[in-house]
């Protein structure tokens, strides 16, 4: 079938419509450029200030021009400036990017990018047709069972969640009052980042951090603001949830279809002290056209895992279903916010 060429009286404004969508088209390429330099470290060797990139090159083990090339389109996305020097320097945003920043994110981007995540998005088209994730087809199993078999998937995963979270975790821990020495269950805590941010900002609150054995081998609570108020469970939140006055469930839920969320929260349900909380730390979804990163990662969790971001409306859903009302819903400073519940009255939920 031939392929008409464009209407040579379009009008200006559809000649600009068809040069965003085609801009839009080609984006994917500075998600592979940010993460080449970020694998390869090339921020830093930048502490110093700028560099030239054959002397970047020459610290890094790349090839200059193409290096040049790659941090060119990076300066149009305000991670890296040229100077007049042709010198490249690290942004306020790129300074992120260095092993040593404060808040580094060069794990999380590795994350974001590893091919578990990059090649089901390539067949997205197959989530819309098929109604299901691509994961599956491309690797032949199931996205956590992939990452039980595979040390090195499981650890860029793990490393690169708590990278995403070091940002988010201290003014999340911020927005809610934590009743005085409530026992706080972190239900699939990783390696404990926000469970620590917790005991820091609550200072008379005692938590237990629970997760597979293999990744609380990688926590981080042994710090001296923490002593003697925290401890390890190990377990399967499918299967039963440690006892505590308030449950946590930070960037959990939105892993899971409906069906697999209810059945984690009716187990923290049953093991909630009488009036207890569960706190659920997602991304709630707004009505709108407004920019929102949930929106980005509902579409990772579509075409990878069975989960998804939710609305409001879809947690309440959730929640009546595990036996569970919606408290209030408290915004953060970040894109999450902490959606509180508390339990029914005894229910056939039970």
């Amino acid at each position: 079938m031939a392929v008409e060429s464009p209407d040579p009286d379009a009008s200006e404004a559809a000649r600009r419509a068809a040069a965003v969508v085609i801009d839009e088209a080609m984006s994917y390429v500075c998600a592979a450029a940010l993460r080449a330099v970020a694998a390869t470290g090339v921020a830093d060797h930048l502490a110093a200030g700028p560099r030239t990139p054959a002397e970047l090159a020459a610290a890094s083990g790349v090839d200059a021009g193409n290096l040049r090339r790659v941090l060119r389109l990076l300066a149009t996305r305000g991670l890296f400036a040229e100077d007049a020097e042709g010198r490249f320097g690290l942004t306020e945003a790129g300074e992120a990017l260095r092993s040593d920043a404060p808040v580094p994110v060069r794990a999380a981007v590795l994350m974001i990018t590893d091919r578990t995540f990059w090649l089901p998005s390539g067949e997205l088209t197959r989530s819309l047709t098929e109604g299901t994730s691509a994961f599956d087809d491309i690797f032949g199993m199931p996205f956590f069972d992939h990452f039980a078999q595979d040390e090195q998937t499981a650890a860029v995963f793990h490393d690169g969640m708590a990278a995403m979270s070091e940002a988010e975790n201290t003014p999340v821990a911020r927005c809610w009052t934590f009743p005085d020495e409530a026992l706080v269950v972190d239900v699939g805590g990783g390696q404990g980042g926000f469970l620590k941010a917790v005991l820091r900002a609550s200072p008379t609150v005692r938590g237990v951090l629970y997760d597979r054995a293999h990744v609380l081998a990688g926590h981080r609570l042994d710090t001296r603001e923490t002593e003697g108020r925290w401890e390890l469970a190990e377990g399967d939140f499918f299967t039963s949830v440690p006892p505590g006055d308030v449950h946590v469930l930070k960037r959990i839920l939105h892993d899971w279809d409906d069906d697999q969320c209810v059945t984690v929260l009716r187990n923290c349900r049953r093991s909630l002290a009488p009036k207890g909380r569960v706190l659920v730390v997602d991304a709630v979804i707004p009505p709108g056209d407004d920019p929102h990163q949930g929106k980005t990662l509902d579409l990772l969790m579509m075409v990878s895992l069975t989960g998804r971001e939710r609305s409001q409306d879809d947690f309440e859903r959730l929640f009546r279903a595990a036996g569970l009302k919606l408290v209030r819903i408290h915004s953060t400073p970040t894109v999450l916010s902490i959606v509180e519940a508390e339990a029914e009255a005894e229910t056939e939920a039970d």
